[in-house]
């Protein structure tokens, strides 16, 4: 199949299932919006043609059944009541877990059959048919679901470490036999010439003398459930069997339940709901056109550059040099423009997320989204997806209370969350608003003493905005701190680590009883930052121009209480000896020291360095692996020379 087929194939039933979301959402709410449902029914038919057209038979049946059941209700034939919504969902769903195999192997190995019966089921007996729970994968599976039951029961001892990809645990039926122990050794080592076995029950002894009731369990090492259900279908001793990956059970299992980190404790929800990386974008034909002509000018004076230096003239080849920085600028700004997206690229899957989670938590909320208009980088918005869903699981689990609670408290039974969007000059600010039980300044301070956060003295000394910055402390990462009295915690320290990484600067705002707001703001582009180098000693380093507010001679520093420090506008401001921080030698011998005033916005110090050179635009690259998160660097920038010089950064230096 052609590759560009399939990528716009897949690249359009990606937006064609958030959509179906969206839509689907409104009709839940809305059950009589006929805008809505004829939106909804355009989609899922557009689905099921172009699953046809690509010759994926088992999705277009699927697709099919869920169109068929859509049509009914736009009839108004079938009641519009949360089972069937579930049984839609539970659909569309596999639908995306399809496109996503396809994706990545070509071809999908989701089994269709059972939920393509569920709905074909309910289109005949009616909406009463709808009831149980038709979320938990039926018939085929993701990477990480299974393709049983919602849950099993894992009573070997495994160590997952063992495996090379994903656990699976199988529950196999031989059938009716004469000689069970028999037919049970045969389909054992028929599964064992295609699958390591990592456990069975019961011992393989057991098994072979057919010692068991009715199944024996084998726990296999498999890339997921799906490559099993392919493999034991055609292992004829095997009369029926039920596959169900059980590695996320067993990773989280052998945690401690009271220091379970976020990543643990919402692996499940995380699969769920996952924002892939953006690998498309959109491109309007101005802005090719324009990327055209600038190549033809880059081109055109490239040919009289070298022209000048063959000629050895100067001048000529001064001015293409003035020339080609007007091009470059035009075309880095060009390009800059063309990996702008819109946030809604992401945000889109957020109101499904909220409403799952809700329902499974028994509590009425509204979810809406202003500006997802404003456009991000393709990096940032990629990388900032996580810690969005990360804050909306938090406030739908522990900010907005039961409707019960909210009705005795005085508010309405249903919630509030809100995602904002705006754009201030070179930055976008996102927040996340809700009207739930806000945070406990007491709880915190409890749980900080507790943790060894910070003293009771310190504490006193805080104010309430300070006391809610520390739930970004790794110590209230555990599960100890997911209580009604905290409020949120977990993993809001991983979410302030990439808002930083990403030059962005995170902050909470909480009313206990009123709500909570949890704001980001980051850069709309990362890649290019225009710098101020400064020397320490033999070193250069660079400091981001958007946060220096003025350079001053070190005549007006001054010691207080041992500290040195400077006024401006009666303020003081610190002053970091960046000698002493890197640890440069021959440090204050190479000019006669310089400090660097930082905007009061990002952080009051002032940088103290030997001297300050010129200003230039760099591309920065973060630091990644063990250097990634260092305090006091951002990343690093190659210079024309070759020459790699650290960006700092203002804010953990």
């Amino acid at each position: 199949m052609d590759d560009q087929y399939l990528d716009a194939f897949i690249r359009e039933s990606e937006e064609a299932i958030t959509e179906l979301n969206n839509s689907l959402l409104d009709l839940e709410s809305d059950p009589s919006d006929t805008e809505a449902m004829d939106s909804i029914f355009r989609t899922a038919h557009t689905l099921k043609g172009n699953f046809g057209a690509m010759g994926f038979d088992d999705a277009a049946n699927l697709a099919h059944a869920v169109e068929d059941l859509l049509d009914q209700m736009r009839q108004g034939e079938m009641e519009v009541t949360p089972e069937v919504m579930d049984l839609v969902f539970a659909g569309v769903d596999q639908i995306e877990v399809i496109v996503n195999e396809i994706e990545e192997h070509g071809e999908s190995q989701t089994q269709t059959d059972e939920m393509v019966a569920e709905l074909r089921t309910v289109l005949e007996e009616g909406a009463d048919a709808a009831g149980g729970d038709p979320t938990g994968d039926a018939g085929g599976t993701d990477d990480g679901g299974g393709s049983g039951d919602d849950s099993v029961s894992v009573g070997a001892d495994i160590d997952a470490s063992e495996a090379d990809d994903r656990i699976v645990h199988v529950d196999i039926d031989v059938g009716e036999s004469d000689m069970l122990g028999v037919d049970s050794m045969l389909a054992l080592e028929a599964v064992e010439d295609v699958f390591d076995v990592l456990a069975m029950e019961p011992e393989r002894a057991a098994i072979e003398d057919g010692e068991f009731e009715d199944t024996f369990v084998l726990y296999l090492d498999a890339s997921d459930a799906a490559t099993v259900d392919a493999e034991l279908n055609s292992v004829g001793k095997i009369d029926s069997f039920d596959a169900t990956d059980v590695t996320d059970e067993l990773t989280t299992g052998v945690a401690d339940s009271g220091s379970m980190t976020a990543g643990a404790t919402e692996s499940e929800d995380s699969e769920e709901h996952s924002v892939d990386e953006i690998k498309s974008v959109r491109v309007d034909v101005d802005q090719l056109d324009d990327l055209h002509g600038l190549v033809e000018q880059l081109v055109t004076s490239r040919i009289k550059l070298r022209r000048g230096v063959e000629q050895n003239d100067l001048d000529s080849a001064g001015e293409t040099l003035n020339e080609l920085d007007k091009i470059t600028a035009n075309l880095q700004n060009t390009v800059m423009d063309m990996r702008l997206i819109p946030l809604k690229k992401v945000v889109g899957k957020f109101p499904r997320l909220v409403r799952d989670l809700a329902r499974e938590l028994d509590k009425d909320i509204e979810f809406t989204i202003e500006g997802e208009d404003i456009e991000l980088d393709r990096t940032i918005l990629t990388e900032i997806s996580d810690p969005l869903m990360h804050i909306l699981r938090n406030s739908v689990d522990h900010g907005i209370e039961s409707p019960d609670e909210r009705e005795q408290a005085g508010k309405p039974r249903t919630g509030q969350i809100e995602l904002r969007a705006s754009r201030e000059r070179d930055h976008v600010i996102i927040t996340v608003e809700d009207d739930g039980a806000g945070l406990d300044v007491q709880g915190i301070k409890q749980k900080a003493i507790e943790k060894g956060v910070r003293s009771p003295e310190e504490l006193e000394a805080m104010d309430d905005s300070a006391i809610y910055d520390l739930i970004f402390h790794p110590g209230f990462s555990t599960a100890d701190e997911v209580t009604d009295t905290s409020g949120r915690g977990v993993g809001m320290d991983v979410v302030h680590d990439t808002v930083t990484q990403l030059d962005g600067s995170v902050s909470v705002e909480s009313d206990q009883g009123e709500g909570t707001t949890v704001s980001l703001r980051l850069p709309v582009t990362m890649a290019i930052v225009k710098v101020l180098f400064v020397e320490v000693g033999d070193e250069e380093y660079g400091v981001p121009i958007k946060n220096v507010d003025e350079i001053t001679s070190t005549d007006a520093i001054k010691q207080v209480n041992g500290t040195e420090v400077i006024k401006h506008n009666d303020d003081i401001y610190p002053v970091i000896q960046l000698a002493d921080t890197f640890d440069v030698e021959d440090a204050h011998t190479n000019g006669d020291g310089m400090l660097v005033r930082i905007r009061e916005s990002e952080r009051q110090v002032a940088l103290y360095c030997d001297s300050v050179n010129s200003q230039e635009e760099v591309v920065v690259k973060p630091l990644e692996g063990i250097l990634s998160g260092t305090p006091g660097l951002s990343g690093t920038a190659v210079l024309g020379d070759g020459n790699i010089v650290h960006i700092l950064d203002v804010v953990t230096l």
